[in-house]
């Protein structure tokens, strides 16, 4: 699938984002699960296509600090992959389940954010945590960005995300509380997430507008990836 078609589809997307965001704002500030998945595209079929793997990556990424690097990203024509664990990333607005009381590496910050300028909040925005640029990999050089639509796949589901934040140059498989929750995972900030089993597909040259839009971010999602599958 050209990357010129998905970008068209995430460009039609767009076109409905203000008037998603209205009807959106206020789930936006709350804390209610964002269990918003996608339905059209089994898990089944996009693990299909992201079977073999074409390293973009120059080595391979550790799961956590002191793990073996045993993780490539890999890539394709319209997509970047890699499958990891999760931890989880409580950062970003501080709430009742995300702050430094529940967390004890809160960051109040995230390296994306909101159209206001605030931070994030992980509590509530389903996204995914990227490896800061370096020598091993850098995503900006493959078409992604704060914003680009992220198809989380754990076990039969899918939860469409955003990319929203940054980690360690060295460590891969890292997504908010409100992605793990969304996937049935536990989302506790010390004890929570899952050590292996978890694939982020992020599709390339895509971008939800305002990051912070879960719908927007839903409708993307089910777009790209009924054309990478279709594609594939």
């Amino acid at each position: 699938m050209p990357v010129q078609s998905l970008a068209l589809a995430v460009a039609g997307v767009a076109v409905l984002t203000p008037t998603m965001l209205h009807s959106t704002s206020s789930q936006v500030r709350s804390e209610s699960p964002a269990a918003q998945q996608g339905g059209s595209v089994d898990a089944a079929d996009l693990l299909a296509e992201v079977r073999d793997c074409t390293p973009v990556s120059r080595g391979k990424y550790r799961s956590d600090q002191g793990a073996p690097a045993t993780i490539p990203v890999c890539g394709t024509d319209e997509a970047v992959f890699w499958k990891a664990d999760m931890d989880i990333d409580c950062d970003g607005q501080p709430s009742t389940r995300c702050s430094s009381a529940t967390d004890p590496y809160f960051s109040a910050s995230t390296a994306f954010a909101q159209s206001d300028g605030r931070p994030l909040n992980s509590a509530t925005l389903p996204f995914v945590v990227v490896p800061v640029p370096s020598a091993l990999w850098d995503y900006r050089a493959h078409g992604v960005r704060g914003g680009s639509v992220v198809a989380v796949v754990y076990g039969d589901q899918v939860q469409y995300a955003v990319v929203g934040d940054t980690g360690p140059a060295g460590i891969i498989g890292e997504a908010s509380y409100a992605t793990a929750e969304a996937l049935g995972i536990d989302p506790d900030p010390r004890s929570g997430g899952t050590p292996s089993g978890v694939t982020y597909i992020v599709f390339k040259d895509s971008r939800v507008t305002p990051i912070e839009d879960r719908k927007a971010a839903v409708a993307a999602g089910e777009e790209l990836a009924q054309r990478f599958v279709d594609g594939g």
